[in-house]
């Protein structure tokens, strides 16, 4: 898998995510821990993305 298709593929996730996020606030009732849950696991995604991106440049810079 190239940079970039990991890079769109992880931008995916994290957009599911964050539908998924937005679809369980918005439920009568919903789980607080679920939503913080998955609100770790699309912070994990974006640093992920900032850290490739990051070593993306750095290697194309030097």
């Amino acid at each position: 898998m190239s940079l970039q298709s990991h890079l769109a593929e992880l931008e995916r996730r994290r957009e599911a995510l964050k539908r998924e996020i937005d679809a369980e606030a918005a439920q009568p009732g919903s789980d607080d821990l679920h939503i913080a849950e998955l609100k770790r696991k699309k912070l994990l995604i974006k640093d992920e993305i900032e850290k490739l991106r990051h070593e993306t440049e750095t290697a194309t810079t030097h």
